[in-house]
C-alpha cells in the first residue's frame, strides 16, 4: 500500500469508554438509576486515565503515529462555571506524552457525554449550551492549544438526525436478528437512553444522542461554529473540524429519491456549519440499502458484526469520494468492526484501507486511517461485550493485549512512513 508522507495513522477513542469514572457526566448518571437500559456502568473502564502513558507508548510501539482522545468536558467542568486546573494539568500530560512518543494528537472536545449539570439547563436543546460549549472549548484551546495540531469540536453532530431517522422507520437498516439491542450509524447508541422518566438524570432533559429535534440540529451546528470561532481566537494554528456518521447510502431500483433524502439528512444539511472548517472527520461502519419503500433488509446470508451491521468494509472508500463534495480535507476519524474473531478485523482493516488508497490515487484529499477502537472498551449500552479494539483489555487486571490487527495496521504505517 502506498500513501502519501504525513499520513496519519492511528487509533480512536472516546474519553467515557475508556478512562473510567467519569462521575460528574450525564451518561454516569444515566448508567445508575433504577432499572438502566445500560447492560452494566462503566465503573473504571480502561481506566486509561491513569495508564494513559503505558497506552500511548505502546500505540508508538506498535508503529501508530495519530492518536484520537477526548477532553472530558465533565471533568474539565464538573460544575457550572468551574474549571478544574487538575484536569486541564492531566490533559496536558496527556498531550505532552503523546508528543513524547511521536504520536500526533486529534482531540475530541465532545463525545457524546456531557457534564450532568448542562442537562438541568435543556441540554442539547437548550439555546444557551452553544455559548457555553464555546466558552468550554475557549478555555481548553487557551491552556492546550499549542499541543493540539487537531480538534473536533463535536464527534457525530449528525447522530440526533440519525436516531431520529431509525426511530420514524422502526429500526436501523432492518438487522439480521444478531444483535437486537439499539445502535447508531457509528459506534454508540441509537435508541434514546433517557426515554424513560425513571432513566432522566436531574431536570428531566436527555442527553446528547436524544436530542433529535428540529431545535437540537439548530443548536448542535450553532454550537460547532461559536466553538470554531473560539478556538481560531485563541489558537490559530490548531485545525479545526467535526465529525459525521457516514453509512454508504445505496439506492436500490426505485430508492433514489429515498437515498438521496438519507444523504442530505446524514450529510448536506451540515454543509453551511462546516463552511469555513479545515477538515472533516468521516466515521464510517457500514452501507445501508434503499429502495422505494426505504431501508432494504440486509443481503441474504450477509456477515454482520457484533453491532447487527452488514461487513462491507468497501463502504469507506464510496463515503469518502461521496464526502469530498464538501470541498474540505478529510480525515477517517472512525472505521472499524465490533468482532471476537480478530482474523476478520484483520481483513476488515485490509479491504477498507484499499478503498482509501484508491480515493487517494483518484486525487481525493484523505489525511489520515484512524481506527475505531485503541482497547477494548464500555461500548455505551452494550456495556462491554462488543469487542472493537486493536488491543484486548484483562478488565480484572487491567492488562494490554495487543492483538494481530494491531500490528498489521502497525506494520503497515511503518512501511509507509520508510516509503
Amino acid at each position: 500500500m502506498s500513501f502519501p508522507d504525513g499520513f496519519l495513522w492511528g487509533s480512536a477513542t472516546a474519553a467515557h469508554q475508556i478512562e473510567g469514572n467519569n462521575l460528574a457526566s450525564d451518561f454516569w448518571a444515566l448508567e445508575h438509576v433504577a432499572n438502566s437500559r445500560f447492560a452494566e456502568p462503566s465503573g473504571d473502564a480502561c481506566d486509561h486515565y491513569r495508564l494513559f502513558r503505558q497506552d500511548i507508548a505502546l500505540m508508538a510501539e506498535l508503529g501508530l503515529n495519530s492518536f484520537r482522545f477526548t477532553i472530558e468536558w465533565a471533568r474539565v467542568e464538573p460544575e457550572d462555571g468551574f474549571h478544574s486546573a487538575a484536569a486541564i494539568a492531566h490533559y496536558r500530560d496527556v498531550l505532552e506524552a503523546c508528543h513524547a512518543a511521536g504520536v500526533v494528537p486529534v482531540v475530541t472536545l465532545h463525545h457524546f457525554s456531557s457534564p450532568n449539570w448542562l442537562m438541568k439547563l435543556g441540554s442539547w436543546e437548550y439555546a444557551g449550551t452553544p455559548e457555553r460549549f464555546a466558552a468550554y472549548c475557549r478555555t481548553v484551546m487557551t491552556e492546550l492549544g499549542d499541543l493540539i495540531p487537531y480538534v473536533c469540536t463535536i464527534n457525530e453532530a449528525n447522530i440526533g438526525r440519525v436516531i431520529r431517522r431509525i426511530i420514524a422507520g422502526g429500526g436501523e437498516g432492518r438487522r439480521a436478528p444478531v444483535e437486537q439491542a439499539p445502535v447508531g450509524l457509528g459506534d454508540g447508541p441509537v435508541e434514546a437512553p433517557a426515554a424513560r422518566a425513571d432513566e432522566k438524570v436531574s431536570g428531566g432533559q436527555t442527553i446528547f444522542l436524544s436530542a433529535f429535534t428540529d431545535e437540537a440540529f439548530d443548536v448542535i451546528t450553532r454550537a460547532h461554529v461559536a466553538a470554531r470561532e473560539a478556538i481560531r481566537e485563541v489558537s490559530p494554528n490548531s485545525k479545526v473540524g467535526i465529525t459525521l456518521a457516514l453509512q454508504d447510502v445505496q439506492a436500490l431500483p426505485g430508492g433514489e429519491k429515498a437515498a438521496d433524502a438519507v444523504w442530505a439528512e446524514l450529510f448536506e444539511d451540515f454543509l453551511p456549519a462546516m463552511a469555513g472548517d479545515d477538515f472533516v472527520g468521516v466515521q464510517n461502519y457500514s452501507r445501508i440499502r434503499v429502495g422505494a419503500d426505504g431501508v432494504a433488509p440486509l443481503p441474504e446470508g450477509a456477515e454482520v458484526t457484533q453491532m447487527g451491521y452488514e461487513f462491507y468494509p468497501e463502504a469507506l472508500g464510496n463515503v469518502l469520494r461521496r464526502a469530498a463534495s464538501a470541498g474540505l480535507p478529510m480525515m477517517v476519524t472512525e472505521n472499524g468492526i465490533a468482532t471476537d474473531d480478530d482474523a476478520r478485523r484483520v481483513e476488515f482493516i485490509r479491504l477498507a484501507l484499499d478503498g482509501v488508497e484508491r480515493c487517494l490515487a483518484d486525487g481525493v484529499d484523505v489525511r489520515g486511517y484512524l481506527h475505531w477502537t485503541t482497547l477494548d472498551n464500555f461500548e455505551w449500552m452494550h456495556g462491554f461485550k462488543p469487542k472493537f479494539g486493536l488491543i484486548a483489555v484483562d478488565r480484572a487486571t487491567q492488562r494490554r493485549t495487543p492483538k494481530d490487527s494491531a500490528r498489521y495496521l502497525g506494520a503497515i504505517a511503518r512501511r509507509n512512513a520508510l516509503g
